[in-house]
């Protein structure tokens, strides 16, 4: 799938509507307040506000300023994007679609005033909730790592400078050096995916330091895409990755990052540096709002509402949905369903029966791109893949070309449907 580019264009006038928009409220129309300004919430808040043509008043809570995306942050590893070229703002989403963005953190979430508190102090009602609150991690599942450890061995999973540090200590590795990734168990946000990462990481490797090693820890007996980044691998980087899964101890894992080291099963193996992705879960805000059954939000397959609260709806990689990937592709394709299903109750608009798809590129070295996807269906249970794809090994480099020039496209297509 690849969208149109769109020009996005953040103003001083845009921005400075995006501070004053908060303190503005218009009267008489319903409320949706949309937590976190990701695929799936910047998506939804956009949706809702575009398509009820300002009959509903959205207002979008998110913390930063610029949002960098998780998606593509791998090929900033690897040499094929620049930072900047992944930050998105929020002035066009104020500015022609009336959303109050209001840059603050969430602290609380009452469900039976349906109200919604922030860090700085002010509190927001609303008639309908939407939460797209990212992930988190599972505290503990990598022995010796705590977040507390993520400026010595970046977990690189969430956007912006942490990306940027896993880099930084990636180029600065000895000649002949050694970098470690502790891929997490399933399931797990992707993208940024591990095997990708795995990829950029070589080529950066293989332009500057090609005699350094990379050692992937995987608790997984296998992973997605798993043919193909290995034939990638032997192509582009032989002798370079070495795997070791859960049958040699891959699953057996702890980690000393005041040492540098990493102990799989018993032995202790030296590294020069360590990329840390730990078991994740549900983004916080989603837990104390008592939206979640362990680890994850369990939602309606036709609608992504929550099924713990009727007024509220969970979207991406926080929810327990089924059979779709917790990827941005995914969070974006949900907003959708659930922006058309808020309209339709909130104004008495038609609504439609759910469609979802998704597809996940990677980039394995210059131009040579892969990629899986699906479409999807609601059952009474669950978000069912109904038709699936996959690049297959052995495909020439033109169409392997043609893959990761869609992957551009959809690139700029999915960022400006999300951000105006």
């Amino acid at each position: 799938m690849t969208l149109d580019r769109r020009a996005f264009i953040g103003t001083t006038a845009a921005a400075a509507a995006t501070l004053a928009a908060p303190m503005v409220r218009a009267q008489g129309r319903p409320r949706v307040v949309v937590v976190g300004g990701g695929c799936g919430g910047a998506t939804a808040a956009r949706y809702i506000a575009k398509d009820s043509e300002g009959a509903i008043d959205v207002t979008l809570i998110e913390p930063t300023r610029t949002y960098y995306t998780c998606f593509f942050s791998n090929l900033y590893i690897g040499g094929f994007q620049e930072m900047d070229d992944l930050g998105h703002g929020y002035g066009t989403l104020a500015a022609d679609y009336g959303i109050n963005v209001v840059h603050d953190w969430v602290t609380a979430v009452d469900r039976d005033a349906r109200s919604v508190t922030l860090a700085s102090g002010g509190a927001l009602p609303y008639d309908r909730l939407v939460v797209s609150p990212g992930i988190d991690f599972v505290e503990g599942s990598v022995p010796g790592w705590s977040v507390a450890d993520q400026d010595a061995m970046p977990h690189a999973y969430k956007g912006g400078t942490q990306a940027e540090l896993l880099k930084a200590q990636v180029m600065a590795m000895p000649e002949g050096g050694r970098y470690a990734m502790v891929a997490p168990p399933n399931p797990y946000r992707c993208p940024p995916g591990p095997y990708e990462r795995v990829s950029m990481v070589a080529h950066a490797l293989s332009q500057v330091n090609p005699t350094a090693k990379i050692l992937i820890v995987d608790p997984k007996a296998k992973f997605s895409k798993q043919a193909l980044f290995e034939e990638g691998w032997q192509k582009h980087y032989s002798g370079m990755i070495e795997r070791i899964g859960p049958d040699f101890g891959g699953d057996k894992v702890e980690v000393d990052p005041a040492a540098m080291t990493v102990s799989i099963d018993g032995m202790v193996e030296k590294v020069d540096a360590c990329n840390v992705i730990p078991a994740q879960k549900a983004g916080r805000i989603a837990h104390q709002a008592g939206l979640t059954e362990g680890n994850w939000a369990p939602v309606e397959p036709d609608s992504m509402r929550s099924k713990k609260d009727p007024n509220v709806w969970v979207l991406g990689d926080a929810t327990s949905q089924g059979d779709m990937p917790k990827s941005g592709f995914s969070a974006n394709s949900q907003a959708k369903v659930a922006a058309m299903a808020i309209r339709g109750e909130l104004t008495g608009s038609a609504v439609f029966p759910a469609r979802y798809s998704n597809t996940c590129w990677s980039l394995i070295a210059t131009e040579d791109g892969v990629k899986v996807g699906a479409s999807y269906e609601p059952t009474e249970e669950k978000i069912a893949s109904v038709s699936s794809f996959i690049s297959d090994t052995g495909e020439d480099a033109a169409l392997r070309r043609q893959t990761y020039e869609e992957s551009l496209g959809w690139y700029s297509g999915i960022t400006s449907d999300m951000f105006g």
